[in-house]
This record gives C-alpha cells, sequence and structure tokens, in this order.
C-alpha cells in the first residue's frame, strides 16, 4: 500500500526503510511495522485499502491522549471526505440501515445521554447474574467436540459463545438465534463472502432488530422482573422521562451485538493461539486453575488483551479543528484511527513489551480504549474470555495446534484482528 505523504508533515523516512502496510504478511505479524512506526513515524499518515487516508497513532502516550481529546470526533459528520471515499469508514450498511445512532458514532451530549441511558440496562451486576449462562454454553459447547479429538476452535467455540451469549443477553428468543449467527458470520468474513454481503447482513439485523423491539415494547410489564432482558432494558431505560427512540434502541442493540461478539471470538481465538505457542505461561496457568486458583486467570486475560489484542486499530476519529499530536499537526476532517496493537507493545510503556506474562500486574492496556468511549461490554468480554480459557485448559489438557502456525491466516480487516480458523488436536473424553 502506498504511503502518502501531506503537505504539512515532516519529511519521511528513507522509503526503503518504511514497512509495506496492510499486505497478508503484515496481517500475519504487524507488530515488527508497528514497531518501526512508534520510533520512526508514530504520528503516520497513510492509504488505507478502502482508499482513505488517515493518520495512525501508534506510541501508547499519544494514543492514550488521542483516545480522551474531545477534538477528535467520533461522528463521520466530521470528516472531510473525497467523493472516492464517502461512506468508507463505518461498518459496511450502517448508514442506510440508518443505524448511525449508536456510542461509536456520537459525541457529547448525545453520546453521554445515550451511555447513561444504556448503562443502566448494562450493569455489572447484570454481567455477573450472566456468569452461570455463559458457563453453560461454553460447557455445552466443549461437549459438542470432546469426543471428536478435534476441532477448529474458532467456528465451533469462539465465534458461537459470544453469539448466543449476546443474544440471551439481549433477549433474542433461542428459535431466531440461528439467523443471527448466519447475519454476524456474513459480518465477520470481510472480503471473503459474496460482495455486499455484509450490508444486506446489517440490513436484515435492522429489520429483525425493530420488529423485536416493537413486539417487545407492546408486551413490556409495567415493572421490571429478575433477569429482564437487554432491549426490555434499552426500552425501559429512561433519564429524566426521556427514552431512546426506537431508531436509537435498534442501532444500540445493533453496535453491541456487533462490537460484543467480534472482539470476544477474537479475545479467545488470539487468546488461545498465543497460550498454545507459549507452553510455558499455558502450563502455569493449567497448574493455577488446576489448584483452584483463578487469580492467574484474571491477569492472564488482561495479559492476552495486551499482547494480542482482538481490537488491533481503535474506531474512527476524525479531527474537528487543528490540532497536534506526538509532534505531528492534524488537520481539521482528517480521520485518526488509533493503533492499539502498537501502543499495547510500546518498550516506553511496557517491559518487555513484546514477552508474554500472564502474571504482569503493571498492565494498563489500551485494549477496551480508554475516555468517554471505554467499552462499554468490556465486563461481560472479561467474563466470557475467563469462562472460556478455563474451560478448554481444564477439560482438553493436552490441547495442541494440529497444523503449523505458518499454516493460520488471519481475517483482513481494518479493525479487529483475528484468526479465520485455529485447528486443534486433543485426547478425546470419555
Amino acid at each position: 500500500m502506498t504511503d502518502q505523504h501531506h503537505p504539512d508533515a515532516p519529511a519521511p523516512a528513507p522509503a526503503s526503510a518504511a514497512p509495506e502496510l496492510f499486505t497478508w504478511e503484515f496481517a500475519t505479524d504487524p507488530y515488527p511495522a508497528y514497531a518501526w512506526l512508534r520510533e520512526h513515524a508514530p504520528v503516520h499518515r497513510t492509504r488505507l485499502p478502502s482508499g482513505v487516508e488517515a493518520w495512525l497513532v501508534t506510541r501508547y502516550a499519544d494514543a492514550k491522549q488521542a483516545l480522551a481529546d474531545q477534538r477528535l470526533s467520533k461522528n463521520p459528520a466530521h470528516h472531510d471526505e473525497p467523493p472516492h471515499a464517502r461512506g468508507r469508514t463505518g461498518i459496511p450498511g450502517e448508514r442506510k440501515a440508518e443505524l448511525m445512532t449508536h456510542l461509536l458514532n456520537i459525541d457529547p451530549p448525545d453520546h453521554t445521554r445515550l451511555r447513561r441511558l444504556v448503562s443502566k440496562a448494562f450493569t455489572p451486576r447484570r454481567v455477573a447474574e450472566f456468569a452461570p449462562r455463559v458457563q453453560e454454553l461454553t460447557d455445552g459447547l466443549i461437549d459438542r467436540f470432546a469426543r471428536e479429538g478435534s476441532a477448529d476452535l474458532i467456528h465451533e467455540f469462539a465465534f458461537p459463545l459470544p453469539i448466543h451469549a449476546i443474544c440471551d443477553l439481549l433477549g433474542v428468543p433461542r428459535e431466531d438465534q440461528d439467523d443471527f449467527r448466519d447475519w454476524a458470520g456474513m459480518m465477520i468474513r470481510h472480503g471473503k463472502g459474496p460482495r455486499g454481503g455484509v450490508a444486506r447482513s446489517v440490513k436484515k439485523m435492522r429489520g429483525y432488530l425493530s420488529e423485536l423491539i416493537h413486539r417487545k415494547r407492546e408486551s413490556l410489564p409495567a415493572e421490571p422482573v429478575p433477569g429482564e432482558d437487554l432491549i426490555s432494558g434499552l426500552i425501559r431505560a429512561s433519564d429524566h422521562g426521556e427514552h431512546l427512540t426506537e431508531n436509537e434502541a435498534a442501532a444500540m442493540a445493533f453496535i453491541l451485538l456487533f462490537a460484543g461478539f467480534e472482539t470476544t471470538v477474537n479475545l479467545i481465538g488470539n487468546g488461545m493461539y498465543a497460550l498454545l505457542t507459549h507452553p510455558g505461561q499455558r502450563t502455569r496457568l493449567q497448574r493455577s486453575l488446576a489448584r483452584g486458583d483463578r487469580a492467574l486467570l484474571a491477569t492472564g486475560v488482561e495479559e492476552l488483551l495486551r499482547y494480542d489484542g482482538p481490537v488491533e486499530l481503535a474506531t474512527w476519529r476524525f479531527a474537528t479543528r487543528p490540532l497536534t499530536i506526538g509532534g505531528q499537526d492534524i488537520a481539521p476532517g482528517d480521520p485518526v484511527l488509533v493503533v492499539l496493537a502498537a501502543a499495547d507493545r510500546d518498550p516506553e510503556r511496557f517491559a518487555d513489551p513484546d514477552t508474554l506474562d500472564l502474571a504482569r500486574r503493571d498492565n494498563q492496556h489500551l485494549g477496551y480504549g480508554h475516555g468517554i468511549h471505554y467499552c462499554l461490554g468490556a465486563p461481560l468480554a472479561r467474563l466470557e474470555g475467563r469462562t472460556a480459557l478455563a474451560g478448554l485448559l481444564t477439560r482438553l489438557p493436552d490441547l495442541r495446534l494440529a497444523v503449523d502456525p505458518d499454516e493460520l491466516r488471519w481475517r483482513g480487516g481494518l479493525i479487529m484482528r483475528g484468526l479465520r480458523t485455529l485447528p486443534v488436536e486433543f485426547t478425546p473424553s470419555p
């Protein structure tokens, strides 16, 4: 991909030294390229595969500043987009499906209002009450392949677990969840599905959510019932008498599903891959779990989020006025992408950043963002990650890769980082 030099930017480093970005080789292991950028071009303007030009922010301190800087808007209306880049900065199909009014696309005061409303329905207590269901889903999925001696951990485990979990949490009836699984599968296949498939899946999901919200609103009891689903909570959520509109509720349910499943697929997939390729760390965790000690599991999930997390780049931001990041001037209307994967390997912030250390304590990673847009679903994702990894390592103790790591392929999306497949072998359970 050809990098573009902004007229006001400092002179670039010699072209021969600059890494090539967004190739398949880069997707397999982007960390050497990010190390080069951190050192030589920490705020770097590049042309993305979509044709959009954007700034990549790669150092931890700059990334943390940018994530909290309110001069960087989440609203695509602030993008000074040329005609060839129109509509290429968000989730495909969300504009046409009228799903733009969600937390990833708006700024205060609307963001403050919607997040406050949604937070009432998406509390840590609700997530804690959901733990038995996540355990039940985990055990049920492992039961399906435990006797086989082999499995693809992405398609048979990491993918269905968060889909069914978030559908249950939202209140999607069990008989409809296979449709959600199909739509979600299309959304994470990116360029590998039929042309326009993502946008069609988004449109179908939008239609279904609108109908479901309408049905639930018609039958909503006067008072909340114990364990009430999240869509009912979204409908009920109010702030000084102000309710979510049906469009806002649909957009919010959509983004909780969209953001809540692919990140967890990748947390489980990337996490298991890291453990399978670091046998000393994996054994250490298994021994800890065998003793009934879950402290290493908790710090371990945080380290897996830092080391090779599910979100490679934070979602889009757009400069609303001139600003400077890392000594680089950014013009109004310019897109800015914070590279979480690069920031979380910054040696200025993390000791031995390229080393996987499940017991790492000083680990203020940016895997779930920072500031007012910090991931609302992080507690659920952590619960799913801990439950899934513990289940696999405990029930399939001799789990091993079934192929050479070089044979694995990574999905080619811009924001997320995850494996297409993760084939494993193990001793079949009786």
